[in-house]
């Protein structure tokens, strides 16, 4: 048994109640989370969960990919012509794309509840279907109130899929594993961004066929894509580490193992209940970490929706110029994203990777704001890129990380990623066509979103540092009296303290 192995066991023996069967023996076994027989080496473990990259990761990803290029690809829709065929006008774009964000984010917490009823391979390639066949009939719409419709539709589809993702990805990885994973699983979107503005260039040369413009051609052709990836995720996702096939069982129970005993001693609460889903809605944890999401996350939206109309701005550049330009600055986030993600694993920290991507956009806004030069702006959006794409799988895992119980961590997250993306609304309409070429109003609402996190983001570390030192403090005052006066836990208090529990350490 291993030192850590040993202090958990330690606080298991003196802290928590032991189960007496009908014999008077203790029924500590049944309670406490205990190794397998067959304990993996540290070279063993790490083939093992790239052995789950490889089968969970390729089909998150583009499933992922699919859904951030489906609800971003109306920017390069409207370089191609949008707007003059459904006559839209006025505040009409932004209108659009508000619809989505409203729809998407009322849907993120019940979606995540649907996630913990049914099978996850079932929920993932169902909203799938679902949001590219809508993708797909968005690009016959003959108005721009049935634009409107589709976005809504659209945002209730996609709703379900990157908080299932964030909790489903929990569910096979412990703790300080995860934000890789959930960056390669994001870096999707990254990606997104890079090919959606490539494959709109190509697409955009259909204009005419079937006597469909070219922006409808980019809608359907990208729904489609999306369709035949649903079905293939039916097939193609594993539900739970107990149902894998590819995997042997001494691997089975090594990987329940590790994440029953990620922070607990006793396992985490995994049924639903009216009482852990009220702990997470009233969380200062999730409110808080709400505040540090749309700080990036609004930044975020304004790259993947504005970028080309930003781009478009800084000089006279044809319409394929412009979608081409988007490239770079998207493969050079995808970079950041992965190596700040893996560091931030091996180091275990969170907050300073947070705090550098917030950094990142402000600098990048400021930049962008100012009477610099094109040259200089289009660097600033580089900045901006990294900072809001690296941030957000920081700020996710951030979170994921210090809520325990099950129900609790999918809540939370949904909550989160659900109330945290109606920045995205700010997002959808700062940016003012009459604003053009300087865009101030929209720069600065952006500065003042990462100013939010800059603050929040510090307070959310130093509470959780002063919380971890109270539950030392706890636990060392504990230990100093008599048996007899100690505070003795049942298995199931534990449970529903969740990382409330003196045992859980928050990650800082």
């Amino acid at each position: 048994m291993d030192e850590k192995s040993q202090a958990v066991y330690k606080y298991h023996t003196e802290h928590v109640e032991h189960p007496i069967d009908s014999k008077g023996s203790s029924a500590v076994q049944g309670a406490m989370v205990t190794k397998p027989a067959r304990e993996l080496t540290p070279e063993e473990e790490a083939r093992l969960y790239r052995k789950l990259d490889i089968h969970l990761l390729p089909m998150l990803g583009v499933l992922y990919l699919l859904s951030f290029m489906d609800r971003g690809n109306i920017g390069n829709a409207r370089l191609a012509g949008l707007e003059t065929d459904l006559g839209m006008a006025g505040y009409d774009y932004a209108i659009a794309l508000t619809a989505f964000f409203a729809s998407y984010c009322l849907f993120e917490v019940p979606a995540n509840l649907m996630l913990k009823k049914l099978r996850p391979s079932l929920w993932l390639a169902s909203i799938t279907v679902v949001w590219g066949t809508v993708m797909t009939l968005m690009g016959v719409a003959q108005s721009f109130g049935g634009l409107v419709a589709a976005r809504v539709a659209l945002g209730i589809a996609e709703a379900g899929l990157f908080p299932g993702v964030v909790f489903y990805l929990t569910t096979w990885y412990p703790r300080h594993r995860c934000q890789l994973r959930i960056a390669l699983f994001f870096g999707a979107a990254t990606i997104a961004g890079a090919f959606s503005g490539l494959l709109a260039y190509g697409i955009g040369f259909m204009g005419g066929v079937g006597g469909y413009s070219g922006w409808r051609w980019i809608f359907i052709l990208e729904g489609l894509m999306t369709v035949i990836a649903g079905v293939v995720a039916f097939w193609a996702l594993t539900d739970y580490p107990a149902t894998a096939s590819w995997l042997s069982e001494d691997e089975k129970a090594w990987i329940i193992w590790r994440k029953a005993a990620d922070g607990s001693s006793v396992g985490e609460a995994e049924h639903i209940t009216w009482p852990y889903i009220k702990q997470a809605l009233t969380s200062w944890q999730v409110w808080l970490s709400t505040a540090y999401y749309m700080s990036v996350v609004a930044p975020l939206y304004a790259v993947a929706l504005f970028s080309p109309t930003l781009i478009n701005a800084f000089g006279k550049y044809t319409r394929p110029q412009v979608q081409l330009l988007t490239i770079p600055y998207y493969v050079f986030a995808c970079i950041y994203v992965v190596v700040t993600a893996y560091y931030s694993d091996k180091l275990q920290k969170r907050f300073p990777f947070v705090f550098l991507c917030q950094i990142l956009c402000l600098i990048g806004f400021i930049i962008n704001i100012s009477p610099a030069p094109s040259g200089a702006k289009y660097f600033g959006i580089f900045l901006t890129a990294a900072g809001a794409y690296g941030g957000l799988p920081a700020v996710v895992t951030w979170l994921s990380n210090n809520l325990a119980g099950q129900t609790k961590r999918g809540v939370g997250s949904a909550f989160q990623i659900g109330i945290g993306n109606l920045a995205g609304i700010a997002s959808s309409n700062v940016y003012r066509s009459v604003d053009s070429p300087r865009y101030l109003v929209g720069h600065g609402v952006q500065i003042g979103f990462v100013v939010l996190g800059l603050i929040t983001a510090p307070l959310y570390h130093f509470l959780l540092k002063r919380a971890n030192a109270a539950k030392e403090r706890e636990l060392a005052f504990q230990a100093s009296l008599p048996d007899h006066e100690k505070r003795v836990y049942t298995v199931q208090e534990l449970r529903d303290l969740g990382d409330e529990a003196p045992e859980f350490v928050y990650t800082l």
